[in-house]
């Protein structure tokens, strides 16, 4: 059962780094096309982002306690 749950962690993992890059992505094509609210943009992306890898730490420190 501690394989089992570490995997499903991991695969957690796998889903912060594509969501991260998803939101990085769609940020920056934002940026592109409206170049005038960039720094809106840009600031809810860093929150988007922050929020994101706290899940992926949560994760690790969980992989870590099993």
């Amino acid at each position: 059962m501690k394989y089992l749950a570490k995997g499903i962690i991991i695969f957690s993992m796998f889903g912060t780094a594509l969501a991260q890059g998803m939101v990085v992505s769609k940020a920056l094509e934002a940026i592109g096309r409206n170049p005038d609210v960039q720094g809106s943009i840009f600031s809810k992306m860093i929150v988007g982002v922050a929020m994101i890898e706290a899940i992926a730490i949560y994760a690790l420190v969980a992989f870590f306690v099993i």
